[in-house]
């Protein structure tokens, strides 16, 4: 029994070769600037840069591996180098199969990304697959044929049965499918799995194909960059030229057209401050993420109808310094762009612009006057502030403590309807999945596949996150969605009482999606609207006190 366990070994260690590296070489993306979250997912508080490569056609894609059979893998934390014998390559005859960089067949250009080049000759796979099944289940004459039985049965088990699957998976094109199974590789630390089918999928992406294509291509650079650098180097090593700032603009203000979701958001928000204050004289609005300014343009323009004269309003605008890039300057623009608004309404109008990230905000940064109603917007933004999973500090709670200290007669939250917080690694993607999927579909519906803008608008505006949520932890994810439960909890924590949102205000929203596909929805539940895309909710709103 010891001599067949003995040779069961041998078999398994020479068919594979696991190599710890000594230096891992750094992926590499394109880049882009921090762009404005108000008007699209894309701003952090670390000011990072990075988009992904675009392509007319298709994405992409590795080399396959030399047609001496060997089998090299680049850029995770272990190689896997198999000769064709099966036993172990030297350093030297490893960097003898090194790929060149791959371009892209639709626009010559070089892309940065290094092969992890594994063999995608799938017989060839497939025979080493029945070769480590045969040993493992090859029947052992010193054992007692009872426990032989038992022992088939118990390795026959549900690697080499997913293994299987995801061989008949990859002729199918089931791209979602196999997609799931790399990231489940990834999160079991299972390299060589991983590396084959990210070179599986490379073939099967395009960022100008159907809606999972485009975001499997993302979602693949995700992985890719995660087993580059485990997350923690990824802003760091993203080096590429970003757009110009007007570009970035054309590009969020083409997602704020063609879909409802930040339209929603911010008339749901306005909604609730303009019912609050319909009957105050000076009303203070503090706005922890002011982006663009774009979200006040309606309400000051409702409150200058307002039967009996409009308020005196005062806006606190707070930004972080590193969206200043796309803005085109610093936040005086925004305040030049509203008071020029107000003017030309006739609204009583001062702007109080905050230069410093939200973690930062004191309660002296925010020029509290007597005698004003307040009024504290969190539009898109607190979610990108770290809790007590990430710091003791738990920012997250404490600006939510900070509003509450403040007596403001209403705050409002609008939020991506997502459980991206805590959740582990695997879990993570697979809502990541779920979530942009329908996100891509929606924008789908708009803008024509072939369209360039269209590929701008996704790679600037919604890549960036999908690559930070798979590919970062720690301090460096700095997406970290909660349902709406989860931040009712946090609400109640701080002292809030729920305001539920007033019939006029889902009335408005209600006529402004009949001018979208009749795919989004609109649904009101426990006093806050929540607008989704067929069966998935994306966007929530809600109103406190």
């Amino acid at each position: 029994m010891l001599g067949s366990q003995r040779h069961r070994r041998s078999v398994m260690s020479n068919t594979l070769y696991y190599q710890p590296v000594q230096e891992v070489e750094g992926y590499c993306l394109p880049q882009f600037q921090t762009i404005d979250h108000q008007s699209c997912y894309c701003n952090n508080s670390l000011g990072s840069q990075f988009s992904i490569q675009s392509s007319l056609g298709r994405y992409s894609t590795l080399e396959s591996s030399p047609p001496t059979g060997c089998c090299t893998v680049y850029n995770s934390p272990s190689i896997v180098s198999l000769s064709p014998s099966g036993s172990p390559m030297s350093q030297q005859e490893i960097q003898s199969y090194r790929p060149d960089l791959y371009c892209s067949p639709d626009n010559n250009h070089v892309s940065p990304i290094r092969a992890p080049c594994v063999s995608d000759d799938v017989k060839e796979f497939r025979h080493k697959l029945l070769e480590l099944e045969s040993a493992m289940l090859a029947p052992d004459p010193d054992l007692p044929e009872s426990y032989e039985t038992t022992l088939q049965v118990a390795v026959a088990s549900p690697k080499i049965e997913s293994w299987r699957q995801m061989m008949d998976a990859i002729p199918r094109r089931d791209l979602k499918k196999v997609l799931i199974a790399c990231a489940k590789a990834v999160s079991d630390n299972d390299m060589l799995t991983a590396q084959w089918l990210m070179a599986e999928l490379r073939q099967m992406v395009s960022v100008s194909g159907e809606p999972i294509q485009r975001l499997a291509a993302y979602m693949l650079e995700g992985l890719v960059a995660r087993l580059a650098s485990s997350g923690s180097l990824i802003y760091e090593s993203l080096r590429c030229k970003v757009p110009a700032s007007t570009e970035l603009l054309s590009y969020m203000h083409i997602l704020y057209e063609v879909c409802p979701y930040f339209k929603f958001g911010y008339m749901s928000a306005n909604g609730a401050i303009a019912e609050a204050m319909k009957d105050e004289n000076r009303v203070h609005i503090i706005d922890f993420q002011i982006g663009q300014g774009s979200q006040w343009v309606t309400l000051i323009q409702a409150f200058a109808s307002r039967p009996g004269g409009p308020p005196h309003i005062r806006i606190t605008g707070i930004d972080d310094p590193t969206s200043a890039y796309a803005r085109g300057g610093g936040l005086n623009i925004v305040g030049q762009m509203l008071s020029r608004l107000a003017n030309a309404f006739k609204v009583p109008f001062e702007f109080h612009g905050v230069s410093i990230p939200a973690c930062e905000v004191e309660p002296e940064n925010l020029g509290i006057q007597p005698h004003e109603a307040l009024a504290v917007n969190f539009a898109f933004m607190l979610h990108h502030m770290p809790d007590e999973s990430v710091t003791t500090q738990n920012h997250r709670d404490r600006l939510l403590r900070l509003a509450k200290s403040l007596f403001p007669k209403v705050v409002t939250l609008v939020e991506q309807e997502s459980n991206t917080n805590t959740a582990a690694f695997f879990l993570r993607f697979l809502e990541a999945l779920d979530y942009y999927t329908a996100m891509f579909e929606s924008i789908d519906v708009t803008l024509p596949r072939e369209q360039k803008e269209r590929i701008n608008v996704e790679q600037h505006c919604l890549a960036r996150d999908v690559v930070n949520v798979i590919a970062c932890e720690g301090t460096e994810r700095v997406e970290r969605h909660e349902l709406l439960g989860k931040w009712k909890l946090r609400f109640r924590m701080a002292g809030f009482t729920p305001c539920p949102l007033s019939s006029l205000v889902n009335s408005t929203i209600k006529r402004l999606l009949q001018n979208y596909c009749n795919k989004y929805r609109l649904e009101e539940r426990d006093g806050a609207l929540y607008l989704g895309w067929m069966n998935r909710d994306l966007v929530a709103s809600c109103a406190w006190k």
